[in-house]
């Protein structure tokens, strides 16, 4: 995935808060949004010449683990992309980063360590975007998984070309360095992101991925209690922004 370079001028962070104004979630759930998933990510990978070699569908059973959160990012109510969230835990080692490194990510858990890993973001290649911005808005869920589940770290299992960007950004360390992938058939690098020492300088630097609580519950929330999902749901980061965040459930 590419990110503009605008994110270096001060301008950008409320140009970003400008464009999610726009945007909903959606925590994907019914078939038939699922399979708008399924279209999307393959139009966007077959586009940057990153499909899987071992994918026979866009949809894996890591799509509807019980510890993954599927999340379609809708822009003026068009999907515009999407991305997964684990939660991984040491009773709950299933996500994609351990299936790649599984080395490394049970090292973690070994320690006693809980993590967010992110995986298949796919962003619409057909727009121009404002559209520097949708990393940005379709990462947001990770920072929020990472304050809602109190996690220890967030991992980035990436291309080694996008490293720096997450160095930069996300305050990530290399775990692993570049290592050619069977599964992809090319290098992926492994970074991952200390949540609680890096959470509040993340937050003053991208007001976009401050939340109140009660949009973390709606995201994230499977309790009976709950019910069905929201059938969207409305970021809550200028809000969040002008009152000042809480980085608690």
């Amino acid at each position: 995935m590419r990110f503009s370079k605008a994110v270096a001028t001060t301008e950008y962070p409320d140009r970003l808060l400008s464009v999610l104004d726009a945007v909903e979630y959606r925590r994907i759930e019914s078939r038939e949004d699922f399979e708008d998933i399924a279209r999307l990510r393959y139009k966007s990978y077959r586009e940057r010449g990153v499909l899987p070699l071992s994918a026979s569908s866009m949809l894996d059973e890591l799509d509807f683990d019980d510890h993954a959160y599927v999340f379609g990012v809708y822009l003026h109510e068009e999907l515009v992309s999407t991305i997964r969230v684990h939660y991984v835990t040491p009773t709950h080692r299933v996500s994609q980063s351990s299936g790649v490194f599984p080395d490394a990510v049970n090292a973690f858990l070994d320690a006693g360590m809980t993590l967010i890993d992110p995986a298949r973001l796919a962003i619409d290649p057909e727009l121009d975007v404002e559209r520097s911005a949708l990393p940005f808005l379709t990462v947001r869920p990770t920072i929020m998984a990472a304050i809602y589940f109190n996690a220890d770290r967030m991992l980035q299992h990436i291309r080694p070309a996008h490293a720096a960007f997450y160095r930069r950004y996300f305050y990530a360390d290399t775990v692993v360095p570049p290592t050619f992938t069977d599964m992809y058939g090319f290098d992926l690098t492994l970074l991952a992101s200390r949540t609680r020492e890096i959470g509040a300088k993340l937050l003053r630097r991208f007001p976009i991925y401050e939340s109140q609580p009660y949009e973390r519950r709606l995201m994230f929330d499977r309790s009976p209690l709950r019910g069905m999902p929201p059938l969207t749901i409305i970021p809550t980061a200028r809000i969040a922004h002008m009152n000042g965040t809480v980085l608690t459930n």
